[in-house]
């Protein structure tokens, strides 16, 4: 038997974390349930749900101090500051300054050992960045994205602010299940509307 989506299926439609691009790479291809009418192209619900359940029980492995959020796209940064919030995990909502991850010498280095990005294109420094050191790069990709440089594949659509924020809200709520601190979603100390408010 199929383990349970990590939110209802209605809830992921409803946000429209299934609506990629008219644009598809080859990479992202094996995630496409089928090409609309209008041209746009539709994520599998199943894929993105087993991908960010792969996504979520790697990530856990790791403390929070050693886990870095980059997020350039505008539509995600209020779901990124709320993650922060939630977790007490790093982020980077906005530009990021260059040389954090390896540079020593800036007074705002950090050492992480895996990076999460909202969009592998716009957040490329901080990418490059993680290659350089040789740590895993967790990627969220539309269906116009690459997949190169990018150890974790999460198909989704990246670029609605509805659709960051559930994801944003999912990984918060599983990362304090995992690590014990909260028992069950009502414990969740910011609640979905939050993530997902316009």
């Amino acid at each position: 038997m199929a383990e349970p989506l990590l939110v209802p299926l209605d809830t992921y439609l409803k946000v429209g974390v299934h609506i990629g691009t008219k644009f598809r790479t080859k990479y992202m291809e094996q995630f496409i349930y089928r090409i609309r009418p209008d041209g746009l192209a539709v994520l599998n619900v199943q894929k993105i749900d087993e991908r960010m359940n792969a996504a979520i029980k790697f990530l856990c492995k790791f403390n929070k101090e050693d886990i870095l959020v980059v997020g350039r796209r505008e539509n995600g940064l209020d779901a990124i500051k709320l993650f922060a919030k939630a977790t007490g995990i790093r982020c980077f909502a906005g530009r990021y300054p260059p040389g954090i991850l390896t540079n020593p010498n800036l007074d705002k280095f950090i050492e992480a050992k895996v990076l999460i990005v909202t969009d592998p294109w716009p957040d490329r420094n901080a990418v490059f960045d993680a290659i350089k050191i040789g740590i895993p790069v967790v990627a969220l990709c539309d269906t116009n994205n690459e997949s190169n440089f990018v150890d974790l594949v999460i198909p989704c659509n990246n670029k609605g602010k509805k659709s960051l924020g559930l994801f944003f809200w999912i990984f918060a709520k599983e990362f304090l299940k995992t690590k014990g601190m909260i028992n069950s979603d009502e414990e969740m100390p910011i609640k979905l509307d939050k993530f997902i408010e316009e």
